[in-house]
C-alpha cells in the first residue's frame, strides 16, 4: 500500500481560477516527488454553475481519482453546502468566513478551517488571491514546502513586476502562518521523495506523441475535450518544425490531414463525437486510396451536443462504423494519460505499414486529467516505421501499380511526384493502376481482386496487435472486463474486492479493432464468472466483444451519468452481480456535482 494516498478538493464558481490553482499544487505535489491525478467536474458555462476539481495525491503512481475526499478549498458558499458532508472523518474543509458558513452535515472529526480574507489580505480587492491564500493554508496542513510554491508564483507574475510578486508570495505566507497558529495539521505530510516528477494533461501528451512520433502536420477545429492537443501544437509548432492549421469545420479538417499524409507528410487530427461525424465520409476516402492518417477522438456525453463537459465511452460504434462499406482500419482506446504518448507513434507505425486510417479512443477523464510522470518515462527516440514508402525515382521501365494486388495487401506506396510512379488516386474503387472499377461498367471480377487485396490487410494487423492480459489470480472466480480509461479505477477495484476476501482478477482492452477471436477467446476462456465495466447506456463494448468472438459475460456495471467511476462503484456493482444481479446502472452518489 502507499505511504500517502491523499486527496485535495477545490469547489467555486467558474472564473474563481480553481483550473490555475489546482495546476500549481500538482506542480508542487510533483516538485516533492508525489504523485497526482486529477479530476475536473465542471458545467458548459462562462460564468454561473458549479466547478469541483479533485486531486488524489500518493507515494505511488495512480490514474484516478479515487473514492474519498480528504481535503476541501471551498472558495464559495455552494461549495461548501455540496461537499462539506462528503469530508471523510479527519479531514478538514478551509473557506472563508467573510461570506461563507459552514452547515451542520459534516461528518464526526471534519475540522473546520475558517479564514478571513479582508483581514489576511488588508481589505484587497483582488478576490483572486483568496486561492492564494487558501493554498497556503492547505500546504501548512499537509506539511508541504512553501518554496515551491513562491517559485511558481515568481514564474507566474514575473511580466508583472516585482511588487505583485511580493504581494502574492506574502498572502501565501500569511496563509500559512495563520494555518500554524490556528488549524491542526494531519498527520500524513508531503514528505519529499528522492526525484522529482513533471506534470502532464491527457490532451497534451497525445500531442507529444505526435511529436515524437514525426508528425508534421496538424490541424483542427476546436472541440471540446479535445482542443488540448491543438493547443499543444500550436504552442511548440514552430520549435518542433510542425505545420498547424485551425480549420473552418471538422469536414476541411480531414481532408487536409488526407491531403498532407498523401504527399508523405505524417498527418493526424483530433476532435469528439459531433466532429468525428463530420469526418467519417473522409475517412472512407482515406481508406480506399490508402493514405495513412490518425485521428484522435476525445469521447463526452452524446448525442449530439449532449454534455460538452462531461466524460463517456458512448461512440465505441460510432468509429466501429466510421464511413460506409468495408475496409481496413485500427482502432485504440489509450487506457492512461502517459499511455496516451505512447500509443501515438505505435500506431502511426501500424498505419504507415498498412497503409490506412487509425482511430484512438480517449475521453474526458483522461484527455482533460492531469497526473504526474517521471521525465525519463517520456522517451522522444520512437522508433519510426514508414513501410512500403518509396521516395527514389524508379531505376527499372516497369510500370508502376499503386494498388498492386500481394499477399499481404500492402502495395508500395509511391509519393506523388517520384519520378517514374505516375498513379491515379481517386475515390472510386480501382484496378491495380488506379483506373476506375467503374469505367468498366464496374467490372465484378476486378471488385473482388482489389477488395480482397485491401482486406487482407486485416489478417496482418490482428496477428500484430497484442490481446489483453489477465491481471490477479489466474485462477479467480471473478473477472472485472473493461477497456481504454477505465484500466486504473477497475485495477484498483479488484485489488479492493481481494483485500475483502473476493478472488477477482481483471482483463483490460486496449487495441479494439481489428480483434483476434483466437487470441482473445485464449484469455477469456479463464474467466469463470465475468463483469464488464463501461461508461455508457447500452454495453456497447459488451456488444461488440460477444459479436467478435461469442463471448458473453455474466452480468455488466454501466455508468452514464457523465461522471467518471470512482473504485467504490465497481466493488459495490461487483457484489451486486455476484449477489445475483445482471445488469447494473451505479449512481454518482458519493459527490454531488
Amino acid at each position: 500500500m502507499a505511504e500517502l494516498d491523499f486527496a485535495i478538493a477545490m469547489g467555486g464558481a467558474p472564473g474563481q481560477g480553481i483550473d490555475s490553482a489546482g495546476q500549481i499544487l500538482a506542480r508542487i505535489c510533483a516538485r516533492h516527488g508525489l504523485h497526482v491525478f486529477s479530476y475536473s467536474a465542471y458545467q458548459s458555462l462562462i460564468r454561473g454553475g458549479h466547478t469541483f476539481l479533485t486531486m488524489r495525491i500518493s507515494t505511488e503512481p495512480i490514474a484516478n481519482h479515487g473514492d474519498k475526499i480528504d481535503l476541501v478549498i471551498a472558495l464559495n458558499q455552494d461549495a461548501m453546502d455540496k461537499h462539506l458532508q462528503h469530508i471523510v472523518p479527519g479531514g478538514a474543509i478551509i473557506y472563508n468566513s467573510d461570506n461563507t458558513k459552514p452547515g451542520d452535515d459534516a461528518q464526526e472529526g471534519v475540522q473546520l478551517c475558517p479564514i478571513s480574507f479582508k483581514e489576511l489580505s488588508n481589505n484587497s480587492r483582488n478576490k483572486m488571491m483568496l486561492n492564494t491564500v487558501a493554498l497556503g493554508v492547505a500546504l501548512n496542513l499537509v506539511g508541504a514546502d512553501l518554496k515551491p510554491f513562491e517559485d511558481m508564483l515568481t514564474l507566474q507574475f514575473k511580466r508583472k513586476g516585482q511588487g505583485v510578486i511580493d504581494e502574492n508570495i506574502g498572502m501565501a505566507r500569511a496563509g500559512c502562518n495563520y494555518a500554524a497558529e490556528n488549524f491542526t495539521p494531519f498527520s500524513t505530510s508531503f514528505v519529499k521523495q528522492d526525484k522529482p516528477l513533471a506534470i502532464v494533461d491527457g490532451n497534451s501528451a497525445m500531442a507529444m506523441g505526435g511529436a515524437a512520433a514525426g508528425v508534421k502536420f496538424y490541424c483542427a477545429y476546436p472541440m471540446s475535450p479535445s482542443t488540448g492537443v491543438l493547443h499543444w501544437m500550436a504552442t511548440n509548432a514552430r520549435d518542433l518544425g510542425i505545420m498547424v492549421r485551425q480549420v473552418e469545420d471538422e469536414i476541411g479538417v480531414v481532408n487536409m490531414v488526407i491531403g498532407a499524409a498523401h504527399t508523405g507528410c505524417r498527418a493526424m487530427c483530433a476532435t469528439s463525437g459531433g466532429g468525428f461525424a463530420l469526418m467519417s465520409e473522409a475517412i472512407g476516402s482515406a481508406a480506399m486510396m490508402e493514405i495513412p492518417i490518425v485521428v484522435i477522438s476525445v469521447q463526452r456525453g452524446g448525442p449530439s451536443t449532449g454534455l460538452p463537459t462531461k466524460t463517456e465511452q458512448g461512440d465505441l460504434w460510432q468509429v466501429l462504423g466510421a464511413s460506409q462499406g468495408d475496409f481496413p482500419k485500427i482502432i485504440v482506446a489509450t487506457t492512461s494519460i502517459l499511455d496516451g504518448f505512447n500509443t501515438i507513434p505505435e500506431l502511426f507505425n501500424l498505419v504507415d505499414k498498412y497503409q490506412c486510417p487509425g482511430m484512438v479512443l480517449s475521453d474526458l477523464t483522461l484527455s482533460m486529467g492531469f497526473t504526474a510522470v517521471d521525465p525519463d518515462d517520456i522517451n522522444w527516440e520512437q522508433p519510426i516505421d514508414r513501410g512500403e514508402l518509396i521516395t527514389e525515382p524508379k531505376d527499372s521501365d516497369e510500370p508502376y501499380k499503386r494498388y498492386k494486388v500481394t499477399d499481404s495487401g500492402i502495395s508500395p506506396r509511391a509519393l506523388p511526384g517520384t519520378p517514374g510512379y505516375l498513379h491515379v488516386v481517386a475515390t472510386d474503387d480501382h484496378d491495380e493502376d488506379g483506373g476506375l472499377i467503374s469505367d468498366e461498367f464496374t467490372n465484378p471480377h476486378k471488385r473482388r481482386v482489389i477488395m480482397e487485396k485491401r482486406q487482407r490487410k486485416m489478417d496482418g494487423i490482428a496477428a500484430e496487435l497484442p490481446p489483453p492480459t489477465l491481471e490477479g489470480p489466474e485462477d479467480a472466480a471473478l473477472t472485472l472486463i473493461g477497456w481504454g480509461s477505465t484500466k486504473s479505477v477497475i485495477g484498483e477495484a479488484a485489488s479492493l474486492l481481494r483485500a475483502e476476501g473476493h478472488s477477482v482478477n481483471h482483463i483490460h482492452f486496449k487495441w479494439l479493432y481489428p480483434m483476434s477471436e483466437e487470441k482473445v477467446n485464449q484469455v477469456l476462456s479463464k474467466c469463470k464468472q465475468a463483469i464488464i465495466v463501461e461508461c455508457n447506456y447500452t454495453g456497447q463494448f459488451a456488444r461488440f466483444l460477444r459479436g467478435e468472438t461469442g463471448f458473453k459475460a455474466d452480468g455488466q456495471i454501466r455508468k452514464y451519468d457523465g461522471e467518471p467511476f470512482m473504485p467504490h462503484h465497481i466493488v459495490d456493482g461487483a457484489k451486486e452481480v455476484l449477489a445475483g444481479k445482471t445488469d447494473l446502472y451505479v449512481p454518482y452518489q458519493e459527490i454531488v456535482v
